[in-house]
């Protein structure tokens, strides 16, 4: 028998009744790789507790499994990436101090219609420029031993059978008995 509500005697009894506002805080644990022994962990119940919620609280399981997705497929798509290789944008400014010398003393390449005067005595120059992230052979691997275990794992099962049946060891060469081969 349960112990009553406020029974402050009933040691380690927790109440677990679930919380409409669990399911947020569910999906976003979850967004961060939490597992059910983590969200239990989180809501200081039992795991079984979590799986009830879920069994009995529809809107908890779809957080949950919602969240998990979400998180699966980012880092899918993040692998798949590193393993491909990918170009990206890197912005940045160059600033030039007109105290030193003058715009002249800059190289004409850089000097152009973006190159602008900045707050105090200088100019700022804002750059583009594309950069090329290489493909990743360890992401290869790890996304290739997943997706095609068969052709990629480290050990390799061969068959050595005919027809289903384990064929006899071959001996290559016998040793002499010479007495000293016990």
């Amino acid at each position: 028998m349960p112990a009553e509500k406020g029974n402050k005697y009933a040691k380690g009894i927790k109440r677990t009744t679930y919380q409409p506002e669990y399911d947020k805080q569910a999906y976003n644990y979850c967004l961060l790789g939490a597992t059910d022994e983590d969200l239990a962990k989180f809501f200081e119940v039992a795991e079984s507790t979590i799986n009830n919620w879920k069994k009995n609280n529809p809107s908890f399981l779809e957080s949950i499994k919602k969240a998990k997705e979400f998180a699966d497929v980012e880092v899918v798509k993040s692998l798949y990436k590193r393993a491909t290789g990918y170009n990206y944008k890197e912005v940045t400014s160059i600033k030039f101090d007109k105290k030193g010398g003058s715009i002249e003393d800059v190289d004409e390449e850089i000097l152009d219609e973006d190159f602008l005067p900045d707050e105090g005595n200088g100019f700022t120059k804002t750059k583009v420029v594309t950069k090329e992230v290489i493909p990743d052979t360890t992401a290869q691997i790890f996304w290739l031993k997943n997706r095609q275990p068969k052709y990629w794992r480290d050990k390799q099962e061969v068959d050595h059978t005919s027809a289903g049946e384990k064929l006899p060891p071959v001996t290559i060469f016998r040793l002499p008995d010479d007495g000293r081969n016990g």
